[in-house]
């Protein structure tokens, strides 16, 4: 199965050499559910978009630094993109910003929340109990677009993630993010973008374990939803895409890199 990883912002530089780019991050955490996944890159946020949703069996919106309300091009363009799969029956997954942009794609509203800066562990509640994944953001999905569930909850974030039947699913958290580089990511933003006494809670709660206590959890949850076919699904399964601007390798290739 061929996973498009829609890359949607960028590592900050003093961090990419340790620890890759949200594209590697994303291909290593699915690829130690299922290591025959086959993962094309696209780096959107530079403008480098996939042909069309045929290009890859199915779609992943990574992170970002920007917000789905900033003027930035790409941004408009990825909704459309989002739309565009709903229509031709490709599944979307998004994580943090892609969470965000799929539902503001849909029509619904996302701001800054009024909670401020989540980061670090935090536990959602679902039907059946919770789940602890890493957190990176400060906006959040307001309200539940047409068509969606809500499937995940916390006080701090009502919508903190959304399963549109079929079609879509997205998380809030970061499943992607080991706990080395989360540690990382908030120290570097500590007083510069995080208060103090938010970084200074969440770098205290970040595990010396690999990952977050329910990461591979989600990520299982991510690869099923992907492979699962709907019923009377017809769409086939491509061999390849002309339109990938990079990293055209497996999902084994992927471990044990930064």
């Amino acid at each position: 199965m061929r996973i498009g990883i829609l890359i949607a912002g960028h590592v900050p530089d003093e961090l990419a050499p340790l620890h890759g780019d949200y594209g590697t991050m994303t291909a290593r955490m699915l690829g130690r559910i299922d290591p025959a996944l086959v993962f094309e890159h696209y780096l959107v946020v530079d403008g480098r978009f996939p042909e069309d949703p045929d290009a890859c069996d199915a779609w992943l919106i990574t992170g970002s630094r920007f917000g789905v309300y900033d003027p930035e091009p790409f941004i408009p363009r990825l909704e459309q993109f989002v739309r565009d799969c709903f229509v031709a029956g490709r599944k979307v997954v998004g994580i943090c910003f892609g969470h965000q942009l799929i539902a503001h794609a849909l029509g619904a509203r996302v701001e800054k929340a009024e909670a401020g800066w989540g980061v670090g562990p935090h536990t959602y509640r679902t039907k059946d109990g919770s789940f602890t994944i890493n957190a990176m953001h400060q906006d959040q999905v307001l309200e539940v677009p047409k068509g969606a569930t809500v499937i995940a909850r916390s006080d701090f974030c009502p919508i903190a993630a959304l399963a549109y039947d079929d079609r879509a699913l997205s998380f809030q958290g970061h499943p992607e993010f080991d706990n080395a580089y989360e540690r990382d990511l908030v120290a570097s933003r500590r007083t510069i973008r995080i208060p103090e006494e938010v970084a200074d809670p969440a770098l205290a709660a970040i595990g010396e374990a690999e990952q977050a206590p329910d990461a591979l959890t989600v990520a299982r949850r991510i690869v099923e939803f992907l492979k699962e076919t709907p019923p009377g699904s017809d769409r086939a399964t491509r061999g390849g895409s002309p339109g990938a601007t990079r990293y055209r390798r497996s999902a084994a290739d992927h471990r044990g890199t930064g």
